[in-house]
């Protein structure tokens, strides 16, 4: 199931050196696409760390990995299709050489010409009654799943797939229903004020029900891949051929480009609302308190919107049936303009509401502290890191360094005795960060190496001797940790400055990339994209690559994703491991690795938690495996009474408290007084770290360091 996940955070580390190749500004959009793939295969074959000769092998990993992601279920494209498109599998890279769109045009255009077709296919599917006795199965597992030879295969094929998914329906519904069921008896049980509405559908309701519920969700699959933009596709075209060069080379639109650096910074500027999509209308979702919606006092979750007016001299838009991706980047602008909403509040009354736009933070970016009140008396600090965020453009802006000291400085009049940094599912981020963070715990030394594509090895250095914390650090780790995260990791484990804690290894991504835009290269004004391309790979000051590897925990603990196919090493594009020369540095080697193993070893050992978490990560990698399931009722509820019985086993895990106590930071505490938003979130995140086993044994470890 996660053979596929990437991590696609990078390290920002020096800017490229200029190109010598240019174009003439394109005229039209085959223009400008067949520009683009030009530039971007000279833009790999001249600054990529490891270029490919773009020969008719490479054509051919191309040709697989595209059809792995524009139809890997093999549920569009027809066996004449593939028959048609394999006389150009070693041709690709000739096209890439001459900015050729023939093979993407012909996919793109066959693929809506399927959509359309298959469109008319399941609604004439769903406007039949199915019948759900019938003994048929449906291939999960798309590498056992052939592409369809005639017109009746392919709609045998659909109607598969939304017999699946109307059962999978039937069953979310009578999961809801004993949900709700056993809510209200235990409100009566306790004599509380009944409130909850229970409504038992019969099996034929809920057939019917489900079935419609299908129909609303596949009309609007196709309603939203028709409006697609065919520029979305070229984007997708173009990554396969980046990605077979390696997973973390990307091409990216200016819209994608936009949404990256968004999320970088962690910074957006608009009116602070959630844009939610459902069947044709845009709906205002949750309002950021203290944002221009929120402070309008005129706009609510839920509000239908109408017409957006992105300039006051400009007219409105109608987003009906618009894509959200699009209507957000209408509402999107410069801070301080003015934006207009036309909505239609929930008494179907139309109001116009204009927003002076400002720049609203994505706080879930940044770091974060809390106050761990230990059994044995004792206080530590935890933060939390989300990424190495860092905003390049603004001196002013937030990065991860900044945040870090800031928290370690609210803790400390705290009296904690030790701090626990949480860099679980980080995916990176700025590699200037990690020597900045590490400046906080340690003095002045060597950090990580970088080595170009030319062999050229570079030392970086933490310059800093002032360091703020100098108590115990315990840093907890998963298989989701990447990049900026494992140099960290590994830099203080090195050091000996800081035990690190979780899954027994990391990610495994080690190499750097960097932003080339593809239009300075071009006599444009035009944005043409962006590039992101590997340039380097870094190393440990021993000389061991991370990549691949990743980062081995000293106390190791395995969690759900252990099980799971998750990590640089399961992708078949990825570069290979290798090792350089160490460089110097001084070990501090502040406490005894072995004599932490030993003690979380014998708790372990005996944690029933512990190891029921074991049998239900492993439980559940089993069903991603399976390859097939029944489509037969009785046979598909009989599936289902086997798995409800394996998660009635688990529900334990739901109930685990670690009996950890938090204490807010004095300024957070104060602020849940006035920010309802913050202190539901804040709640719902104390909430977590109670039931968090992997956080007791971290607070275990550093209260056991010397």
């Amino acid at each position: 199931m996660f053979k596929k996940f990437r991590i696609n955070t990078l390290l920002l580390f020096i800017p490229l050196t200029s190109l010598v190749f240019c174009f003439n500004s394109p005229r039209n959009d085959d223009e400008k696409m067949s520009t683009i793939m030009v530039s971007v295969k000279n833009t790999l074959s001249y600054l990529h760390y490891s270029p490919k000769v773009i020969n008719d092998a490479y054509s051919q990993e191309v040709y697989k990995h595209y059809f792995e992601m524009v139809d890997a279920s093999k549920r569009y494209f027809m066996q004449s299709d593939m028959d048609e498109f394999a006389k150009h599998k070693t041709k690709l890279d000739d096209y890439l050489n001459q900015g050729d769109l023939t093979f993407y045009k012909l996919t793109i255009d066959r693929l809506y010409q399927r959509v359309d077709e298959i469109d008319k296919i399941t609604q004439d599917i769903l406007s039949k009654p199915i019948n759900l006795d019938e003994d048929e199965t449906l291939t999960l597992e798309p590498k056992l799943k052939k592409n369809a030879t005639n017109a009746t295969e392919l709609k045998n094929e659909w109607k598969k797939y939304i017999k699946y998914n109307i059962l999978q329906e039937m069953e979310s519904l009578k999961a809801k229903e004993e949900s709700q069921k056993e809510k209200k008896d235990s409100v009566q049980k306790f004599n509380l004020k009944d409130t909850i509405k229970l409504e038992i559908l019969t099996p034929e309701q809920k057939r019917i029900k489900a079935t419609n519920e299908v129909k609303d969700l596949v009309t609007d699959t196709f309603r939203r891949f028709k409006k697609r933009n065919k520029m979305d596709w070229f984007t997708v075209y173009m990554n396969a051929y980046t990605e077979v060069f390696d997973p973390h080379t990307n091409y990216y639109s200016p819209k994608n480009k936009e949404d990256f650096d968004l999320n970088f910074k962690g910074k957006v500027i608009g009116i602070g609302a959630i844009i939610q999509e459902k069947r044709g209308y845009l709906y205002l979702g949750p309002l950021t308190i203290g944002a221009p919606a929120w402070k309008s006092k005129q706009l609510t979750e839920g509000d239908k919107i109408l017409k957006v007016k992105s300039k006051p001299n400009e007219d409105a838009v109608n987003v009906v049936g618009m894509l959200s991706d699009e209507a957000v980047r209408l509402i999107r602008g410069e801070k301080g303009t003015k934006v207009t909403l036309t909505v239609e509040k929930k008494d179907k009354s139309i109001r116009e509401v204009t927003m002076i736009r400002e720049e609203v933070a994505i706080e879930d970016t940044f770091a974060r502290s809390i106050v761990i009140n230990a059994p044995d008396g004792k206080k530590y600090g935890f933060i939390n890191l989300p990424s190495f965020n860092a905003d390049f453009e603004d001196p002013k802006g937030r990065n991860a360094s900044d945040d870090i000291k800031n928290e370690i400085l609210k803790l400390k009049p705290q009296g904690v005795q030790g701090i626990i940094l949480d860099l679980r599912n980080n995916g990176g981020g700025s590699l200037t960060e990690v020597g900045d963070i590490m400046g906080l715990f340690m003095n002045a030394g060597p950090y990580v190496q970088v080595k170009d594509g030319n062999g050229k090895i570079q030392t970086l250095q933490n310059k800093t001797n002032a360091p703020i914390w100098t108590g115990p650090v315990v840093i907890m780790q998963n298989e989701l940790s990447a990049s900026a995260s494992e140099i960290l990791a590994g830099a203080m484990q090195d050091y000996g400055r800081g035990v690190i804690i979780g899954s027994p290894q990391s990610f495994g991504k080690g190499t750097v990339q960097s932003f080339v835009d593809l239009n300075r290269f071009l006599n444009t004004s035009d944005d043409f994209g962006s590039l992101k391309l590997t340039i380097q790979k870094f190393y440990r000051v021993t000389g061991e690559s991370t990549q691949r590897k990743g980062i081995q925990s000293d106390i190791q603990m395995k969690d759900f994703f252990t099980y799971a196919e998750i990590g640089e090493r399961y992708d078949d594009y990825a570069l290979a491991w290798d090792k350089i020369p160490a460089v110097a540095y001084q070990p501090v080697n502040y406490f005894s690795v072995q004599a932490l193993q030993k003690g979380i070893e014998a708790r372990l050992q005996n944690n029933k938690t512990y190891q029921l978490m074991q049998e239900s990560a492993q439980w559940k990698e089993k069903l991603d495996k399976e390859e097939s399931i029944s489509l037969n009722q009785t046979k598909f509820d009989e599936v289902m009474k086997a798995r409800k019985s394996q998660i009635e086993k688990f529900k334990a895990l739901e109930k685990f408290n670690n009996g950890l106590k938090f204490s807010l930071n004095p300024d957070e505490a104060l602020r849940e007084k006035s920010d309802e938003a913050f202190t539901k979130k804040t709640q719902n995140w104390t909430k977590n770290l109670q039931k968090d086993l992997y956080l007791q044994e971290a607070v275990n470890v550093i209260a056991e360091m010397k």
